[in-house]
This record gives C-alpha cells, structure tokens and sequence, in this order.
C-alpha cells in the first residue's frame, strides 16, 4: 500500500537516490533549500517505510507556486504514484491564484487533464566545451548590498518576488552572480550553481540580447571546466541560434504550464534562461 506524507529532512538521501537513477542534476543543497524555502511544501510516497516518489513546491509571494521534482522510483512507476503526488502538491498550493510548473512532453499529457494549460515551450542547451568567449569589463559581480535590486527586477520578469531564492543560488555560488549596470540601473543579471552533472546556468534576464551575451560569456567563464546548461523560453530563436553558434547544443524540450488566472506572468521576453524546471 503506497502511503503519502510531508517530505522531512531524514528524506534527502531518498531524494538522491530517485535524482542519481533519473539522471538529474540535484545536489543535497537543492533538496535543503526545497525544505527551508517552503517548510511543509514537499511530499514524499513510500512503500514499507521505502520512499518511492517525490513532488515539491514553492510559493512566491502567495501569487504564483511551483510545482518540482516529481521523481517516481522506475520500479514503481505506472501505479498512479506520479499523478496522486501531483494532486498532493496542487491541495497545498490551494488557494493560490495561480499554479506553474515545467513539463516533460510526457508529463504534460498528465497535466493537461488536471487542467494545466500551455504558457510557452523551452529548451534545455548543453554544452560540453564552449568556443572562447572574452568577458566584457560592463559585467560585475553581483554584490550582497544588490541583491534588493536584483529581486526588484526579478520579480517584474518572472512576475513575482522570488528574493530567497535569489539570495539561496548568491549565497551558494556568489563566483557566478553577475550584474549588468546602465547609469547605474541594473539592466540584466544572472546566476547559477554547480550540481551533479554539470554547471547550471540561470536565471539569465536582460533588457535585450546583447546584455544576456555578455553575462553568458561571464558565467560560463566560472563553470570550472563542467560542461554547461541553460534552460532557455522560445522567445528568441536568435537567442538561441547564438548559443548553438558558441557550442551549446538541443538536449530535450518542455513547456512551461499554469493552471488558474496567470494574471502575473512577469516579462518572459526578457528571461533569456531559468532558474530551472524545479524552480521555475
């Protein structure tokens, strides 16, 4: 009998251990921060006491939530794990005027009749090894007293307050938070932090494309030698004809989903990459 209850901290290494076998990214940090950025929000199933299956979730500002890392042991799956998680993760976001997450073409037919609609498509880009790319004396690292700013801009491009978050991904890897300043305006920033497989890239958000380039080429100057990822919206087909040009290549597509109004979707066009799926 598969029994549903709220993730702990004794479950990380349980979360791991579905990411390893998945192929995903996460490391410990991903896993803590799910739990201290939204106490309560995350769901774990379990067979015998075995976690089986996860699903998290993140409210910003109480006007958008997210719903991550629905994982479901391979030995498990096609039981209806997936779907109930799911459903777990939607009753502690109720109320909440609006529910987003990123789906797998796969995941989406599932979401789709719980009533999730199309926003628009991304592409995950990796790249193993990038062509020289020099790094422009107009980007700065970010520092902490910005990070108020940083989250200002955030929030109109995502459409709501995501400063913890912000300040989680600076605090892990302040190497790779980057600013852009205009007449001292901050006119694009990015960050980004290491995980299992590779360097992860974003969020990346600019007024304009120019702006988005340079604070690339920044980051992927801090990346260590591991290959690189970025989560890229289908705003821009220049945009991403331009990291296809500096060797980065198509890994997979998904599209990014809302069920309720959507009455705050921010400025996508000027979000060049995302946090990622889990975070949105």
């Amino acid at each position: 009998m598969t029994e549903y209850r709220l993730m702990t901290a004794a479950d990380i290494g349980a979360g791991l251990r579905l990411c390893r076998a998945a192929g995903w990214n996460h490391l410990e940090r991903d896993w803590m921060a799910f739990l201290a950025l939204q106490p309560g929000g995350s769901c774990v199933a379990t067979q015998e006491a075995n976690v089986v299956g996860t699903v998290t979730t993140i409210s910003y500002a109480g006007k958008t939530g997210w719903i991550g890392m629905v994982l479901v042991d391979s030995g498990f799956q096609r039981q209806g794990i997936g779907q109930r998680l799911l459903k777990e993760a939607m009753e502690i976001l109720h109320g909440i005027e609006t529910i987003k997450l990123d789906a797998t073409p796969v995941g989406r037919e599932v979401y789709l009749k719980l009533g999730f609609k199309d926003e628009y498509g991304l592409s995950r880009m990796i790249a193993g090894e990038l062509v020289h790319l020099p790094v422009s004396d107009a980007v700065a690292e970010i520092d902490q007293s910005e990070i108020e700013a940083v989250a200002t801009m955030d929030a109109g491009v995502f459409g709501a307050n995501r400063k913890e978050l912000l300040q989680w991904l600076y605090n892990g890897q302040p190497s790779v938070a980057f600013v852009v300043k205009k007449h001292d305006e901050i006119v694009g920033y990015c960050l980004g932090r290491r995980g299992f497989n590779f360097f992860h890239i974003g969020p990346v958000a600019a007024v304009d494309m120019t702006t988005a380039k340079l604070l690339v080429a920044g980051a992927a100057a801090e990346s260590d030698g591991m290959p690189v990822v970025l989560d890229v919206p289908h705003h821009h087909p220049e945009w991403i004809n331009w990291l296809v040009g500096i060797g980065f290549r198509e890994q997979r597509q998904f599209v990014r989903m809302f069920l309720g109004a959507n009455d705050f979707p921010g400025e996508p066009k000027k979000q060049f990459a995302i946090v990622g799926p889990e975070f949105g």
